[in-house]
């Protein structure tokens, strides 16, 4: 199976995956969707809901997530928007106590490789349709 490929990609419950964000456009593959690949070494895979103190926290750690970075189809993010993360970067907000929101239905089954689903229950945002 190809995880790239959106038909085929599961979430954390292991049902097909939701699209993350068309607005700002996310993804690894600027599709919405928080699929991967094994090109995708940031292992964008967990969908958020940006907070201000995990977007501060990203800054003061070499992770600007606010300036726009044309060249990546990148427009910056602010508090509210939802957003494909790396799986990492979640796991060290979780650790650093300022992990934002997860959308479980979009968040790639992938993330379990290093976060257990009970620690992102927790963290559980509700689909917004």
């Amino acid at each position: 199976m190809n995880p790239s490929d959106v038909r085929l990609a599961k979430n954390v419950f292991g049902e097909p995956l939701v699209a993350c964000s068309f607005k700002p456009l996310t993804g690894y593959f600027r599709d919405g969707a928080c699929r991967t690949n094994e090109e995708d070494l940031g292992t964008h895979v967990v969908c958020v809901v940006v907070t201000l103190p995990f977007l501060e926290f990203s800054f003061r750690n070499g992770n600007d997530l606010t300036t726009p970075r044309p060249q990546w189809q990148f427009a910056g993010l602010k508090p509210g928007d939802q957003w494909c993360l790396c799986a990492n970067h979640w796991k060290t907000a979780y650790e650093a106590g300022v992990a934002p929101q997860v959308v479980l239905e979009s968040t790639h089954q992938r993330v379990l490789d290093l976060v257990s689903l009970e620690v992102l229950q927790r963290f559980a945002r509700p689909l917004e349709v």
